[in-house]
């Protein structure tokens, strides 16, 4: 397997799961799912139960709500297919445990440059609706669209998930 990267972009309900997770399912190797959603209410709790559901039991899943980069470093990436779903969750858990988002980025973005299997990850794109009436959303907005630009300079390909419709933006050379 050749090592490469992919970065998948959309709105909420876009598709861009059940996208990221065909292009590993495509792939022969060990999948592995890095999960980054926590469930603190029941609504989150069946949204998580039904996304594991939608994958067979070749996947492995790994919880890192916060510490993405230690988890993608800790698999062996000789044939290892990773699937992170998603970055926006984990953005929000670093904004609302107070961690330094510039630092985690730059650490996931070395991670994702280290890493020698195919590495896909689930992104939502906020920054197109209005400006968030509050700061905390502000702040939210921003790191997330902060972060997406790091991750899209950093991985090989990207691709923007519209009602269901794959869109390149960024293509393997």
């Amino acid at each position: 397997m050749t090592a490469s990267s992919l970065f998948v972009l959309g709105g909420a309900r876009s598709g861009k799961s059940r996208y990221a997770q065909a292009r590993a399912e495509a792939v022969a190797g060990r999948h592995i799912f890095i999960a980054t959603a926590e469930a603190f209410d029941d609504e989150m709790r069946d949204r998580i139960a039904r996304h594991r559901a939608d994958r067979d039991a070749r996947w492995r899943t790994i919880d890192a709500p916060r510490d993405l980069p230690a988890a993608i470093d800790g698999i062996d990436s000789q044939d290892a297919v990773i699937l992170v779903d998603c970055l926006t969750l984990w953005v929000s858990n670093l904004l609302l445990g107070g961690a330094d988002i510039p630092a985690a980025t730059r650490d996931l973005c070395a991670a994702i440059a280290r890493f020698d299997g195919l590495l896909i990850l689930v992104a939502n794109e906020v920054g197109l609706g209005i400006v968030p009436d509050n700061v905390l959303a502000r702040q939210f907005r921003d790191a997330a669209g902060q972060v997406n630009q790091a991750v899209a300079a950093t991985v090989d390909e990207v691709v923007l998930i519209t009602a269901g419709l794959p869109l390149s933006l960024k293509s393997r050379a």
